[in-house]
């Protein structure tokens, strides 16, 4: 016979959730302060991500790293993000499962029109309380691009941009490189 299962130490939501969406039937889901978003990027976002990592990517490879929208578990909280782009070491993404913020070298979100508070405010206060180096707002809809660095519990205390799409921004190090974002707003 079996027996029912025994809720009476009652069941951990955090973990609840984040099982939920690993298991998402369909296009992959992030958890965004608690609720399970679909994450279908459009063509155009898409086309602005692949501009952003072909410019990182050899530097990437230098660095032995590799750049990629994995998952990242944000402990304690109730998200779990799928960014645009994370940067981290290579041995890293051997092990299959999620990583943390502050195991990138960088993150990279590309604003669309579903989210962009999401991007702008949520993920970059969330990105800097979990210690993420460096974040790379590349806002289509203001058509801007912002860097920040120097993560704290207060949110990042170094911010470079807004800077208007066809300016150069200087990732520093590791990067040490001139990202070029003419290419980055509409055709």
């Amino acid at each position: 016979m079996t027996s029912a299962p025994d809720y009476s130490r009652g069941v951990d939501a955090e973990r609840a959730l984040k099982f939920a969406v690993q298991r998402f039937r369909g296009d992959r889901a992030q958890v965004i302060e608690g609720f399970i978003e679909p994450a279908a990027p459009t063509w155009d976002h898409e086309r602005a991500a692949r501009l952003v990592r072909r410019q990182i990517e050899n530097r990437v490879d230098e660095l032995g790293c590799v750049e990629g929208s994995g998952n990242l578990d944000l402990p304690g909280s109730s998200n779990w993000y799928i960014p645009d782009i994370a940067v981290v070491p290579e041995e890293l993404a051997k092990g299959g499962g999620a990583l943390l913020p502050d195991q990138t070298l960088l993150i990279v979100e590309v604003t669309s029109e579903s989210n962009a508070e999401t991007d702008r405010v949520v993920k970059r206060r969330r990105y800097a309380e979990y210690r993420a180096p460096l974040y790379l707002l590349v806002d289509r809809m203001e058509g801007s691009v912002t860097l920040f660095s120097e993560p704290g519990q207060l949110g990042y205390t170094s911010v470079d941009g807004p800077h208007p799409f066809g300016a150069v921004l200087r990732l520093p190090e590791p990067f040490d490189l001139d990202i070029d974002t003419g290419g980055l707003g509409p055709v």
